[in-house]
């Protein structure tokens, strides 16, 4: 995982953005890139890029990259098909001068402009300086798994940065940039929908159920490919259990696999240890304690950018394993399983009452994932200076699964996600107690005895006037219980008047 930055001025105008203020914000995000850093002024703006060595690890895989006569990049990314879109490249003339995979986006924009980001099997966000025109771009992948943030500076000018902590007092409003979608002259312009169905699929459900489990396993396979080490987050619900056992069949060793519990109720210690000795992995258990939470709960809402009670309590077990791995392991990547809640529904359409409602809401959830579920995974993992990869933010795999007649998807047979359990029923992958138990997940919460202590803990800070008084000066997600006052006040201590970079709170229904 890697850190970006850029900033490009208004035409005619002066810079109002110094080297140093703008070193003073990236920085912040170091721990996303400790391995090198490099600023380059291109006289129309700077870039900036701090290096997590995954793919090329060799020196000459340092961004940015520059082309004469096409301009320079930096890339927060990982481009699955690079190989075939670099000799691609080579038979037009290009060569190359490390293994990096981002090293192909100047000869692709090149020949193709702002048409390649259609052409990219790739979770990535990038700012790009074109030469030509003086001018910046910058794109960000279609669920959004890579984080991008834009404000404007004083005098006219744009910012650009993988996190809102690097924008803070360099530009007013800090937003999300939007997934699927590049900038160019001063406008966003839409490349990608992926809620978007041009064609419902209405295959019987044998021929869904065997193109789910082939693009699940294509998804996961192509996200082992590193020149670091590969780790795996295993919570024993079905969806970190199913990468975990796909890339356990993969694998000539065992894989490493992670999980984290409380030690006053730790099923889902239980629930991970079962899928990983039938896995055959090499597993590792942190047990976090009430003084663990409190203690990291302010670290991680500034970690997070967000004041979301589901986003919090989901990540705080995430970001103390994750810390417990970057501190006692060599490892740098991680695969989670994030995102497959959103595309089969589960929870949140359980009660759809028709197949166009639980579309509707899939749809949503797809568009909005980027300021939550994804945000968490990147921000717990990041900080920790290892990179997250969602093999079920596949593009091929999200795709399909959207396009999926959403009468099969709806939960008519008194089992949550009943199509990738099915899908994966009876070949070896998980035993039937796994596939088809019932959810207890890493994003859970890791335990109810911590949100009990959470709960527990903002009772403590206010009086009951307090709370009531304190909400008022909050009308944009304004809190509805003491627990999410003390979020949003953390929150606005480190983000102040921001709070519009998060839509709202996710959760089903407010309990």
């Amino acid at each position: 995982m890697c850190s970006i930055m850029g900033y490009t001025t208004a035409k005619a105008l002066c810079n109002s953005l110094t080297l140093k203020e703008f070193k003073a914000g990236f920085d912040r995000t170091k721990s996303r890139g400790p391995d090198d850093t490099r600023i380059l002024d291109t006289g129309h703006g700077l870039l900036g890029f701090h290096r997590l060595a995954i793919m090329g690890l060799h020196p000459a895989g340092m961004q940015p990259f520059s082309l004469d006569g096409v301009g320079s990049v930096v890339c927060n990314g990982e481009i699955y098909d690079f190989e075939a879109l670099r000799e691609e490249l080579k038979r037009k003339g290009y060569s190359f001068a490390s293994d990096s995979d981002c090293e192909i986006l100047l000869p692709l924009y090149r020949e193709y402009g702002c048409e390649m980001f259609r052409m990219l099997d790739a979770e990535f966000a990038l700012i790009l300086y074109d030469a030509k025109t003086e001018s910046f771009v910058a794109a960000r992948d279609p669920i959004g798994i890579r984080p991008l943030y834009y404000g404007t500076t004083p005098d006219g000018g744009t910012v650009f940065a993988s996190e809102p902590k690097n924008l803070v007092g360099l530009v007013g409003r800090i937003l999300p940039f939007p997934p699927g979608h590049y900038y160019k002259d001063g406008q966003f312009v839409r490349y990608r929908d992926m809620t978007a169905v041009t064609s419902v699929c209405y295959d019987d459900i044998d021929t869904v159920c065997r193109n789910i489990r082939e693009k699940l396993i294509d998804g996961v396979e192509k996200r082992l490919v590193a020149d670091a080490k590969v780790g795996f987050l295993l919570s024993g619900g079905l969806d970190s259990s199913l990468v975990c056992a796909i890339a356990a069949k993969k694998s000539e060793t065992p894989i490493r696999t992670f999980a984290i519990g409380m030690r006053e109720d730790a099923i889902d210690l239980k629930y991970a240890r079962q899928a990983a000795d039938y896995i055959g992995s090499d597993h590792t258990e942190v047990i976090m304690t009430k003084d663990d939470v409190l203690g990291a709960l302010e670290d991680v809402i500034y970690l997070l950018g967000t004041y979301d009670i589901t986003t919090i309590r989901a990540s705080m077990g995430m970001y103390l394993v994750c810390r417990a791995i970057h501190e006692t392991t060599d490892i740098r990547v991680l695969l989670t399983g994030e995102i497959s809640d959103e595309l089969f529904g589960y929870k949140y359409t359980d009660f759809a009452p028709d197949a166009k409602a639980f579309q509707r809401e899939a749809e949503k959830r797809v568009r909005e994932l980027h300021m939550y579920d994804v945000l968490r995974a990147d921000r717990c993992i990041s900080v920790n200076s290892l990179e997250a990869r969602v093999p079920f933010g596949d593009l091929s795999f999200v795709e399909y699964v959207m396009s999926v007649d959403p009468q099969k998807k709806m939960n008519v047979y008194g089992k949550g996600k009943y199509l990738l359990r099915r899908a994966f029923e009876g070949r070896g992958y998980l035993p039937d107690e796994i596939l088809w138990r019932e959810k207890a997940a890493f994003s859970d919460a890791v335990g109810h005895s911590m949100v009990d202590d959470l709960k527990e803990y903002a009772e403590t800070v206010y009086t009951d006037e307090e709370f009531r008084k304190k909400c008022e000066a909050y009308p944009h997600a304004k809190p509805f219980t003491k627990e999410s006052l003390l979020y949003r006040e953390i929150f606005e201590k480190y983000y102040p008047g921001q709070s519009e970079m998060v839509a709202d709170f996710w959760m089903p229904n407010r309990d």
